[in-house]
């Protein structure tokens, strides 16, 4: 059971997240409406994770945003999952480069996600875990912005794919699952991205570095 704390300024979405997450057991410590009280709330509840909106009253632009990221500043490795109506690129590079830091979980799940229950859940799961989670429509718009001089080019097709799913949060056997082929071709996989991006061994987890460096160029193209 996590005990949450929910941001939505939409009323209706509001109420069928907290009618959802409690009926599968979670416990909603507070949902609200805007920025300033989901401060407010996190502060008071201390909660095991935030699900929050991106865009709130009153400028109804990156608020839920904003206050993520100083959640994040204020109760390091809070777990946070932030929703959008859209595919907004520059505001996942901002969560995503905000928390490479610091080992919380991050998610960022488009609003859609939400009627797929069982892979909404699955995500709010792993990020309380403290892994990263990013949906898949986000992933693919982001590896197909990457320059012509990025590192990232040198992969193949289905390794970026292999790479996109890694940056997901998924292991070798989940990726295996998801692209129907063995886990030892997953394994062979992300023996070449490592080495098409030149992380050495001896540098500790290369799974991890690749992840990293996956965050850092999502970093780098933040505004």
């Amino acid at each position: 059971m996590l005990r949450i704390v929910i941001a939505e300024d939409a009323v209706l979405l509001r109420a069928g997240l907290v009618e959802l997450l409690e009926r599968v057991g979670h416990r909603v410590l507070s949902a609200v409406g805007d920025a300033t009280a989901l401060v407010r709330a996190v502060d008071a509840e201390r909660p095991d994770a935030v699900i929050t909106d991106v865009r709130m009253p009153p400028g109804h632009r990156d608020e839920g945003l904003r206050a993520a990221l100083e959640l994040r500043e204020r109760h390091p490795g809070l777990p946070v999952l932030v929703l959008s109506q859209y595919v907004a690129t520059a505001y996942a590079t901002r969560l995503l480069g905000a928390g490479s830091a610091d080992h919380g979980g991050l998610g960022y799940l488009l609003k859609d996600r939400v009627l797929e229950v069982g892979d909404f859940l699955d995500a709010l799961r792993r990020v309380a875990a403290g892994q990263t989670v990013i949906d898949p429509e986000v992933v693919r718009i982001l590896l197909a912005q990457h320059t012509a001089d990025d590192p990232l080019r040198r992969l193949t097709p289905r390794e970026r794919e292999v790479l996109g799913l890694m940056a997901e949060g998924w292991n070798n056997q989940a990726i295996a699952q998801r692209l129907t082929v063995t886990e030892a071709s997953v394994v062979k996989h992300a023996g070449n991205i490592f080495m098409k991006l030149d992380l050495d061994p001896a540098e500790g987890n290369r799974r991890v570095l690749a992840v990293l460096a996956y965050r850092d160029h999502l970093a780098g193209q933040a505004p």
